[in-house]
């Protein structure tokens, strides 16, 4: 008898913990990072070299079964050194962007528990607040301006411990950022993100 007791109660634990994983959870953070940009270009006249930028905003998870769906929202500042090359020489200036990011992900957790890693990958929707160019590329002929909206598609890997995120992503840049003629221009750049789940 103590037995069959003892297998009827595992069985119901098992079912249980089995349907707990098969629902859907939310959760809803806050989150805060670096990031290091580059302006990649098609033509010889403009080469880059990456600097630091910024990332805060906010982020939610849906998700059950191992896997999920996580929006985000954050405002983002990315900068970038741009040469290029006039009459006596070259000529260095700072490329800056301020944005307001909207990536899509989807991943799966791995772990149990409070402590997990997680892979996720989505695209990104980039909508330009603000663009700083500089004066002196303002002046060369192969550059007019930049386009308020641009998509890429972001991947990588995290871990949660307890309610804190951490992220290590890379960003490539999907789209061509320049009009008016120019020469393709597109942003990439490498994430290091720390959020905190609120609920």
């Amino acid at each position: 008898m103590k037995k069959v007791f003892l297998s009827i109660c595992l069985l119901f634990s098992t079912v249980w913990m089995a349907s707990a994983q098969l629902l859907p959870t939310f959760q809803l953070g806050i989150k805060g990072g670096l990031n290091f940009s580059s302006l990649k270009t098609d033509g010889e006249w403009l080469s880059s070299s990456a600097k630091a930028g910024y990332q805060a905003g906010l982020w939610a998870r849906i998700g059950g079964a191992g896997f999920h769906f996580q929006p985000e929202l954050y405002v983002t500042g990315k900068s970038s050194e741009a040469t290029f090359q006039e009459e006596g020489g070259n000529v260095k200036a700072d490329v800056t962007f301020t944005s307001l990011d909207l990536p899509l992900l989807v991943g799966t957790r791995i772990g149990l528990g409070p402590i997990a890693a997680r892979v996720q990958v989505g695209p990104v929707v980039s909508f330009m607040l603000d663009k700083g160019i500089g004066n002196a590329l303002k002046e060369i002929p192969d550059f007019k301006n930049y386009k308020n909206q641009a998509f890429a598609l972001t991947g990588g890997v995290g871990v949660d411990i307890m309610k804190f995120r951490a992220d290590l992503r890379y960003e490539h840049g999907l789209s061509d950022i320049s009009k008016d003629g120019s020469d393709g221009q597109k942003i990439s750049l490498w994430t290091i993100g720390v959020g905190y789940r609120l609920f």
